[in-house]
């Protein structure tokens, strides 16, 4: 058997394998189908400052090769995490990591020193897709300054690891990512889900109550691909990739193309135990390369 572990900044995972916020609940709902110890790190869904929510039905749509998706981050709010699921879930064998976002810095911040005070989780996810209310609704992470001053207002309220979620709503992601690493993420991961929207023919209205939504599935991964190798070449903290993966040689394309480890979402509402059998395929994929560990083939694209 090969060496699975890897390292995120100074978070230590026995597997790449990780789950994608807003997929996986808070790691509890899988446990009676899986061994969920056995999973890399396990990111919760969305947690806001205060309580949310989220979108009014129907914000859930199956599309050709993925969904879309409006929930809205519906949550509620980061004491509430810190007084009644973290006590749940803190004894969790494995990397509980919490997916942060918010509409103001101020927001990103608060939540932030609110996650660092708790011990069993060592990391959070920012999510710098989130629309900045102050900015006429713009996303935080669409634009180079955007990035920068949420990463670093984040950055010196927050002392673990911080991982930051990219916006693939933009012309070159690179930039982002250099703009995320100069600032002091120890991480990005991508990507978040592309802005794409259904129609009902027969009634001519849009299928989501929010007209527009976020497209994932395996109807991203090439597009996800692309961005995952671009940013590898562009900066020197580890790359998490995401966006389609469904099995096991998914994953191995990400980690090929530059990603130190990888985020399994869509793909867990179509089979609960798929991460157990992604960690699987790739150790099986390891063994047949002859490869001791999988450091062997992060970035091992042969152009």
């Amino acid at each position: 058997m090969a060496d699975l572990s890897v390292n995120i900044g100074e978070l230590q995972m026995k597997n790449p394998v990780m789950t994608a916020s807003g997929t996986f609940g808070y790691g509890e709902e899988f446990a009676d189908f899986i061994d969920i110890t056995r999973i890399g790190g396990i990111i919760v869904k969305g947690t806001t400052l205060h309580s949310r929510e989220g979108n009014p039905y129907p914000r859930m749509a199956e599309t050709p090769a993925g969904m879309l998706n409006a929930v809205g981050l519906q949550n509620k709010g980061a004491n509430y995490f810190a007084e009644q699921i973290y006590p749940r879930i803190k004894d969790i064998q494995t990397n509980m990591i919490v997916n942060v976002s918010g509409s103001a810095i101020e927001d990103y911040v608060k939540t932030a020193e609110i996650m660092n005070e708790l011990d069993k989780i060592p990391a959070i996810e920012l999510n710098i897709s989130c629309p900045n209310v102050k900015q006429g609704g713009m996303a935080f992470g669409v634009t180079t300054e955007g990035v920068a001053e949420v990463v670093n207002a984040v950055r010196s309220a927050y002392k673990k690891t911080l991982i930051v979620k990219l916006s693939p709503n933009v012309t070159n992601i690179a930039e982002m990512a250099r703009a995320a690493e100069a600032n002091g993420a120890d991480s990005v991961s991508l990507i978040n889900t592309l802005l794409g929207m259904a129609i009902d023919a027969e009634r001519r209205k849009p299928i989501l109550s929010t007209v527009t939504g976020g497209l994932s599935g395996a109807a991203v991964k090439p597009i996800a691909l692309r961005m995952v190798w671009q940013v590898a070449n562009a900066v020197k903290i580890p790359v998490i990739g995401l966006g389609g993966i469904m099995n096991w040689k998914d994953a191995v394309e990400f980690l090929l193309a530059g990603a130190s480890a990888i985020q399994i979402g869509t793909a867990n509402f179509i089979d609960p135990a798929v991460t157990i059998k992604v960690v699987d395929g790739i150790n099986d994929y390891l063994d047949r390369q002859g490869c001791k560990s999988v450091s062997e083939i992060i970035g091992g694209l042969e152009l």
